[in-house]
Order: structure tokens, then sequence, then C-alpha cells
């Protein structure tokens, strides 16, 4: 089992890399393998819209290292995708790659709407993992009907799992211990009664990271 992750954050202690660190440390203790590629940094170009796709059955632009970089998305069993919520959505370093995904399928226009073909069958595991600052997960449902729609046009063999944790709009929050949440809470204008109780479900979500990496192993 071999996974590909593409972490979002421009933030070096961000929640969502927690998050896939936990996740990574599952899959691992389960003998799976994990290789992280950083949005931010990536140097693809972004799609252009040429549609040539549609009839060469791959992308056209060949100078940026997506020949070699779409290999690996196609070699892998499951796709990992570790992104913060930024104005309801996910950073535009990630958002550029997703983009790039329409050259693995062919997309007809008909009458009654569009029709995907993928160019070989897909059968992945797409796992989502989400922080954002809002206290409700609505926040990140553009986001999660987005991942929905492509699984679900890239192949019905294809799986999708979401972590989304909320309340986290500090770098690192997602590892504090209560005492450090509640002084956190303070500056962020929060309810410091509520630490504890948040910092238990922190752990919660980096569990839930962690049980998701063990078992897309063990499935």
């Amino acid at each position: 089992m071999n996974a590909l992750a593409f972490s979002s954050s421009p933030r070096s202690n961000a929640n969502s890399k927690a998050l896939l660190h936990s996740f990574a440390c599952g899959l691992q203790a389960a003998g799976g393998s994990l290789e992280t590629v950083d949005a931010q940094g990536c140097t693809l170009k972004p799609c252009r819209g040429c549609l040539r796709c549609n009839l060469i059955k791959r992308c056209a632009i060949r100078d940026d290292g997506w020949p070699e970089f779409s290999a690996r998305i196609l070699d892998a069993d499951v796709l990992v995708f570790a992104a913060p919520i930024y104005f309801h959505h996910v950073p535009g370093p990630l958002k550029m790659i997703l983009d790039r995904f329409r050259s693995f399928m062919q997309v007809r226009i008909t009458e009654q709407g569009l029709l995907h073909t993928p160019w070989q069958e897909w059968r992945k595991h797409f796992v989502l993992l989400l922080t954002m600052g809002a206290p409700s997960d609505e926040d990140a449902r553009p986001v999660v009907e987005l991942f929905e729609y492509m699984t679900g046009v890239l192949g019905p063999s294809n799986r999708l799992s979401v972590v989304a944790a909320t309340k986290l709009a500090l770098s690192g929050q997602i590892t504090m211990d209560a005492a450090q949440l509640r002084h956190a809470y303070g500056k962020l204008g929060l309810d410091p009664d509520r630490a504890e109780e948040d910092c238990a479900r922190n752990q919660g979500y980096l569990k839930r990271a962690y049980e998701l990496g063990n078992s897309v192993v063990k499935r």
C-alpha cells in the first residue's frame, strides 16, 4: 500500500501538517509507505484550458514535470490532501494541482450535461485532512463537495474519507495542551473555560487521523 500526500499549508507549524503526521504514523505502523509533496513549493504550471487532453489522452504541458508527477499520482493506492481552509476553500497551490487532474479524463458536453470518461480505471482511496478556524465544519463543505464530485467522475471504485478539524486559528493549535489553549483563547477573545474540552477534541482529531492512516492499509 503506497500513499501520496499533498501538504498545502504555507505555515511551518500548520495544524493540517500535524493531522498529516498522525495519518502517516498510523499508515506506517500498519506497513504502508507515504511520500509527501509540498504544494507550496511545487513548480507545476496551471492548467491553461487548451482541452488538448481530450484528444491526446494526457496533459499537453510537458515542460514542468507533470509527466513524472502524474505517474506518481496514478501509481498511488491512496491520495491524501492536507489543507487549511482559507476563505472557504483550499490554498491556491493545491487547487492548481487539482485543476491538472482534468487531463486524467475526457470531458464531453452533451445536452444532458458533462460526460466524464477516465482514461484508465481508478481504484483509489482519497483522504481529506482539513483544518479551519470556523467552529463548524460547514466552512469546509465546498471542498468536500468538490472531492465527492471528483472521486465520483474518476470512477465508482474510488472512496473518500474526511477528517475536518474546526476552531483552529493559530499555528500548532491542534497540538496545544489545555494550559496553552487557555492562554491562546484569551488572545483570540474565546472562552478560556472551553480550553480543556477543546483540547480533548483536538486530540480526538489527531487520533482519528492516525486510525484512518492505519485502516487504509488494512482494508
